[in-house]
C-alpha cells in the first residue's frame, strides 16, 4: 500500500486516466473526487462487499467480476 500525504487541491494520477483529487478534509473526513475513463467502474468497498455477501446468500455462480471477490481483510458488510 502506498501511503501519502496530501492537501485540498493536491491530486494524484494512476496508470490508465484516473485522477484522484482531494477535494476537502475535515473533522469528520476527507472528500476526495475521482475522474476516470468511462470504461473504469469505482465503486465504494462496502457495496462491493454488500453485493459479494448477497452474492453468496443467493448462491450466485463463482464466475462473478473480480472486483466483487471480497479483498483479503475487508471488513465485512456495514450497518445501515
Amino acid at each position: 500500500m502506498l501511503i501519502l500525504s496530501r492537501r485540498p487541491g493536491d491530486a494524484i494520477l494512476i496508470d490508465g486516466g484516473i485522477r484522484v483529487v482531494v477535494l476537502a478534509c475535515d473533522r469528520r473526513g476527507v472528500r476526495i473526487g475521482i475522474e476516470a475513463p468511462n470504461s473504469v467502474s469505482i465503486v465504494r468497498e462496502e457495496i462491493v462487499t454488500q453485493i459479494a455477501a448477497e452474492n453468496r446468500r443467493a448462491g450466485a455462480p463463482e464466475n462473478a467480476p473480480a472486483w466483487l471477490a471480497p479483498r483479503p481483510g475487508a471488513r465485512g458488510p456495514a450497518s445501515s
